[in-house]
């Protein structure tokens, strides 16, 4: 595909399109990104379990009287998390925890007509390509495949022990995860200017890949150390509690569950896993010097520092909400830098912003 002149990409209907869609599309990351903070800061505040239904379609509004609200306070007493920890909570104090459920539903609904909405009258005005739709639509699906997973994790906790569960919620995280990456690779394609990339060195792809990798499976380790509460025990570093290895290490059998399971296990993978991490950005950012995607690469590796200092700071002080919300936030920064920085190592191919 030829290059675009700024001048010719503003006159070029498809191309003024393309840039439309693509603005779109960075907006419902955005909104994505934000939506995996608040859900962060409600499992923080153990806010989760205060709303015990699921009304996707009726469920938009808030309880509007005292009535209504004593009648979500009722609902909520027959539970278990009442029961056995919040017993004898006042309205005032279920509210606190309601309003965060409450908007972080409600969030997920935005998402949706945000994308619905333009995504109807993009396709209606021919914007998006047919060749494009199903694509998009698969993104809209796996949107309401999140939702119906999120309420799939509540119900675990409804029942004899007041706590999701903490695989659910690291599906939960990690479908969440995973949308916020597509949403901004189709956001950067449509975004960048259409030209042929010059051919970037294989290997060098390669280790962008990897990094993406390690820290989609560190957001997936996150998950199972948020979710088992993990963050809250050996709160030393660099040792766990003076040791090398936590003292409850491969105590477990079999072996492997130590790894999903045990906490101290859980946390030390999580450590571990953020070791690799730094090594891979380290050796990234210096094989990428004088290349095109040089100014990216330091990037990263300023997001992987920010994430380091926050991460060892978050446990130290054993995870304060507003500290804890924003290494998952900066979990996201980091995996988006590491996108930014691979999208600029594409293949040169015919379509030119599509590249691999």
């Amino acid at each position: 595909m030829a290059s675009l002149s700024p001048s010719a990409a503003m006159t070029d209907p498809r191309e003024a399109a393309r840039r439309q869609i693509g603005w779109w599309l960075l907006l419902l990351a955005l909104l994505v990104f934000c939506m995996v903070v608040v859900g962060g800061i409600t499992r923080l505040t153990n806010s989760g379990l205060s709303m015990v239904e699921w009304r996707p379609v009726t469920g938009w509004l808030p309880p509007l009287s005292e009535a209504a609200w004593q009648e979500e306070l009722e609902k909520y007493r027959q539970f278990p998390e009442y029961q056995k920890i919040n017993r004898g909570m006042s309205l005032d104090e279920f509210k606190a925890i309601y309003w965060w459920e409450y908007g972080h539903r409600l969030f997920g609904r935005i998402i949706g007509l945000v994308f619905l909405l333009p995504f109807l009258f993009f396709l209606l005005t021919r914007r998006i390509a047919t060749s494009e739709a199903p694509g998009l639509l698969l993104l809209f699906l796996l949107g309401g495949a999140q939702g119906a997973l999120g309420w799939f994790m509540v119900k675990s906790g409804l029942v004899d022990h007041p706590d999701v569960s903490h695989y659910r919620l690291t599906a939960h995280l990690g479908l969440a995860v995973l949308i916020f990456a597509l949403l901004l690779w189709q956001a950067m394609n449509r975004l960048t200017p259409a030209r042929r990339a010059v051919r970037p060195e294989a290997r060098l792809r390669a280790h962008a890949d990897l990094v993406i990798g390690l820290v989609g499976l560190q957001i997936l380790s996150g998950g199972l150390v948020a979710g088992l509460d993990a963050g809250r025990v050996f709160n030393t570093w660099p040792l766990m509690n003076g040791a090398l290895l936590p003292d409850d290490f491969l105590h477990r059998a079999p072996w492997w569950l130590n790894f999903l399971e045990s906490h101290g296990t859980v946390q030390f993978t999580h450590r571990i896993i953020a070791y690799l991490i730094v090594a891979a950005v380290a050796a990234l950012w210096w094989r990428a010097r004088g290349s095109e995607v040089a100014g990216r690469s330091d990037l990263l590796l300023g997001a992987m520092l920010c994430q380091v200092l926050l991460g060892v700071t978050t446990l130290l002080l054993m995870v304060p909400v507003a500290l804890g919300a924003l290494h998952q936030a900066g979990a996201l920064i980091l995996l988006a830098a590491a996108l930014w920085l691979r999208h600029g190592l594409r293949s040169p191919l015919a379509g030119g912003a599509n590249g691999r």
